[in-house]
């Protein structure tokens, strides 16, 4: 890992549609560091001591929890500008990885002040897109869960026809409680039915949006 701090301006936390993010410009009264993970590289480990709260400046974080019986089930995906690592006790209950070349902001919690609301919203935010993520789990077809995470994907990119996935298909997978053999079929489907293009391995175009929509309900 490679690490360097700055002191910034500003720590202005504000609500967003789908996820809680710290606003630009920062104060120098919130100074955070800044550090570089490499692709594939440990963030932070379960049962490990928590520390700052992060945010992702670029790249992309995967965040999960491996089973009894070796298999990984991933919890979360986390974007540029969204906010992860807030724990109620002190120590981390998943793991957290760099999934691509990622730069997060470090922020010590107990140098933020007195921003108790700001975090409460923020996990209520959390506690929401975790029971989401439960009800897709429970009860959708694998199509069904993989349009609802694309259209999750658009939605947290601005909703934008071309959503980037930064991570695998078996990442995919390991989210949504499918093979990466079923994962990749379904993409496959997708597009011979003309509802999304894979222009790339790591990007796929939205083409028909009612369709994906009613797929995923």
């Amino acid at each position: 890992m490679l690490a360097y701090s700055k002191t910034q301006m500003s720590l202005q936390l504000r609500s967003v549609e789908n996820d809680f993010v710290v606003s630009q410009p920062f104060d120098s009264a919130y100074p955070h560091q800044i550090s570089f993970y490499a692709p594939g590289s440990e963030i932070y480990a379960q049962g490990g001591k928590s520390g700052p709260i992060y945010q992702v400046e670029f790249g992309a974080v995967r965040v999960y929890r491996l089973l009894a019986d070796g298999r990984r089930q991933i919890s979360a995906f986390y974007l540029p500008g969204e906010i992860f690592g807030l724990e109620a006790d002190e120590t981390h209950h998943f793991f957290a990885e760099a999934i691509t070349g990622t730069n997060l902001r470090l922020f010590p919690r107990r140098k933020l002040g007195d921003v108790s609301q700001e975090l409460l919203t923020l996990t209520l935010r959390s506690l929401t897109r975790a029971q989401e993520h439960l009800l897709v789990l429970g009860r959708q077809t694998a199509a069904e869960r993989v349009a609802a995470f694309l259209l999750d994907l658009a939605e947290r990119q601005g909703g934008l026809e071309q959503v980037e996935m930064p991570m695998s298909r078996m990442d995919i997978g390991d989210y949504l409680g499918l093979t990466i053999e079923t994962v990749s079929r379904v993409f496959s489907k997708l597009k011979d039915k003309g509802i999304i293009a894979l222009p790339t391995l790591r990007s796929a175009e939205i083409k028909k949006w009612n369709a994906l929509r009613a797929m995923s309900e």
